[in-house]
């Protein structure tokens, strides 16, 4: 079983590390099925580009900024005054925070571009959280998420989570995951304007919930926020946008409670891609 160093923070043993593999070369050859092309994602995001992207706005308790010490602080530790930093020296802001999805930073690689031909870009990124509470392998500190990312057209979009949703469906059913597709309630963008109000009427993101209400995989569908907010376009327009996301250890916790032992998930995994 996985080994929890510290309230939502696993290290994955071996046998859970062998399963966590097998399943992100699933995951990859969905990606590749969808036409992306790998790329390596950023591991800090900018402050003022999730300000363009009303993060703060919409996810204020998820953040996780990124902070250095003071050089009075520095130097106390250096010459072993304090174990620890003191709460009485203020940590100094890198600017930058700790991704919460993998796709923001791919969208943010794209600014101030024009796509003249759509665009699917695939990678797996170390994201943070933080939660009100942690759960297991359901709910995390610090997790993995793999993503497809389509940037193009409107229609491309809607053909790009609608092949995504049934490759996770496949997918599911060939592991045993009995799953079902509901609307989420924290899509990219919320508040409360127009896009708010449309939110209702026309979900953009729906998750994948396995039978314990775990959400192990989601589509999104951005519409053209992300091109609008971060100058991208597409030929003569603003940029639309979608993908699919796989949180990797909630697959992981999934297939342990369908199979009951990692080395059975294990089997599952290496047949359903035979």
């Amino acid at each position: 079983m996985p080994t929890f160093v510290a309230p939502g923070i696993a290290v994955l043993e071996s046998e859970e590390a062998a399963l966590f593999d097998a399943l992100e070369t699933r995951f990859q050859d969905i990606a590749l099925a969808l036409g992306a092309r790998p790329v390596a994602g950023p591991a800090l995001l900018p402050e003022e580009d999730l300000a363009r992207l009303d993060f703060f706005r919409n996810f204020p308790h998820l953040g996780l900024p990124v902070a250095t010490l003071t050089d009075q602080a520095r130097e106390e530790l250096a010459r072993g005054e304090a174990a620890t930093p003191s709460p009485e020296h203020p940590l100094v802001s890198t600017g930058c925070y700790l991704p919460t999805a993998t796709c923001y930073g791919l969208l943010v690689s794209r600014q101030e571009r024009v796509i003249e031909t759509p665009e699917v870009i695939t990678s797996i990124g170390r994201c943070f959280r933080n939660e009100e509470h942690y759960d297991g392998l359901r709910r995390l500190r610090a997790f993995h998420m793999r993503e497809a990312l389509y940037i193009g057209s409107q229609e491309g979009v809607v053909d790009h989570l609608s092949r995504s949703t049934e490759l996770v469906l496949g997918l599911a059913d060939q592991l045993g995951i009995k799953i079902g597709k509901e609307p989420a309630t924290d899509p990219f963008y919320l508040g409360d304007g127009p896009r708010s109000l449309l939110n209702q009427l026309d979900p953009v993101k729906f998750e994948f919930v396995s039978d314990d209400g775990t959400a192990i995989a989601s589509v999104n569908r951005h519409r053209n926020f992300f091109g609008e907010r971060l100058n991208i376009s597409f030929g003569d327009e603003s940029a639309y946008s979608g993908c699919l996301a796989f949180g990797v250890e909630r697959w992981v916790h999934a297939l342990l409670q369908v199979h009951g032992d990692p080395r059975r998930a294990l089997v599952a995994v290496n047949e359903s891609a035979a």
